[in-house]
């Protein structure tokens, strides 16, 4: 898939990434998890190895690399730690990425270099309490008053809403139900009548910050909207395109996580006086395993392969994020079975690995939509 130069370069890059997941993640993973502790510091880190601007040219002081090497990042981190795999993956495809493709010149070079360089984590919001998928009926509303839209209402399921320094949020300005009756804007954390409401306690991912964001006559002036009024949700859909492979990077890492502890475990754990890897249903479990991983890679490589070239994506890119997202499941579950009663003890990872993979499946379109989104673009077509 790539020549020889590219993969030497992925190469590195992936040892980087897995340098910086043993040395600042891997000790403190489930210290983290049991608290709930978004671990901000570290984010600042990961800025300093190029990890929080990834796509970012270097002209606004990001790494300027590609999908490839995205992909590549996402799934090193998260084969250590999903939770802080899952909030690199959101900064990086949601926040930074439509601020890089739809802002002004003004708005990036104003916010990109804070966000690549880790300096400030961001946000992104577009599902509310009562709209996920059928985001047109959303009830946050922007309300023009002279140079100033002022907005009121909620979003939930913030990845950072607590912490996010800056917010890319979509809200309407039009009609109900109307695609072209959504605006973006781009909200600093502090704005008066911006703040963050309940974080949520989750079954996995819990070292990543998930938050409910309230507007209570919060004035926004027109210039921090990003694109054109009612360019909002046409941008969000183009967005997703990307975070969807965000999403496949992120169960990828994860399924391999659970895979690699399985080889590992299943070599050193004897049983009738020999290694569980020499009986046939260990090595079958395995086989599977890593045959859905590999299928799920490139998928999730042949979408990042289509978005660096501009070229559509849209199908690739849904099949990618529903594959990896159940193969993540499916391979979890496996690691916990043949972990046995230790794959149910938290002293052990696939545990971890099997609670965090779940959210793969929900997060950014559900497995349902993803397979909505495929069908349509099959028969469009």
């Amino acid at each position: 898939m790539y020549d020889a130069h590219t993969q030497e370069s992925l190469q590195m890059v992936a040892q980087s990434a897995r340098d910086f997941a043993k040395a600042h993640i891997a000790p403190h993973v489930m210290e983290w998890d049991e608290s709930q502790y978004f671990p901000l510091e570290l984010f600042k880190k990961l800025g300093e190895h190029g990890f929080m601007g990834v796509l970012v040219p270097e002209e606004y002081g990001g790494s300027g690399l590609d999908y490839a090497h995205y992909i590549t990042i996402v799934e090193e981190i998260s084969k250590v730690c999903g939770s802080i795999g899952l909030s690199v993956a959101a900064h990086n495809s949601l926040c930074t990425n439509h601020i890089l493709s739809f802002g002004n010149e003004d708005q990036k070079k104003k916010y990109l270099p804070l966000l690549a360089s880790g300096e400030w984590v961001g946000a992104w919001g577009l599902t509310e309490p009562n709209t996920g998928s059928d985001a047109g009926r959303m009830q946050c509303v922007a309300e023009k008053d002279g140079d100033f839209f002022v907005i009121n209402g909620t979003k939930n399921f913030i990845t950072h809403g607590k912490s996010g320094k800056v917010t890319v949020v979509i809200v309407r300005t039009g009609d109900l139900l109307d695609s072209r009756g959504m605006s973006a804007f781009i909200v600093e954390q502090g704005t008066p009548g911006f703040s963050a409401g309940k974080k949520e306690n989750k079954l996995g991912m819990r070292a990543s910050e998930t938050a409910e964001l309230i507007f209570d006559n919060c004035r926004i002036h027109k210039s921090q909207m990003l694109g054109k009024e009612g360019e909002g949700f046409i941008q969000a859909l183009k967005i997703l395109d990307g975070g969807r492979i965000s999403i496949a990077s992120l169960a990828v890492g994860i399924a391999m996580g659970a895979y690699e502890a399985s080889v590992q475990y299943a070599q050193e754990r004897h049983q009738f006086g020999r290694p569980i890897s020499s009986f046939q249903a260990i090595q079958f479990k395995l086989a599977d395993m890593r045959s859905k991983i590999e299928a799920a890679d490139l998928l999730t490589r042949q979408a990042g392969f289509l978005k660096d070239r501009k070229l559509p994506c849209t199908k690739e890119s849904a099949m990618a994020k529903y594959y990896a997202s159940e193969i993540a499941v499916q391979v979890a579950n496996e690691a916990v079975q043949i972990f046995g009663g230790y794959g149910y003890i938290k002293d052990f990872p696939v545990e971890k690995h099997y609670r965090d993979a779940k959210l793969c499946t929900i997060g950014e379109g559900t497995s349902e939509i993803q397979k909505l989104v495929i069908s349509r673009q099959i028969l469009n077509k």
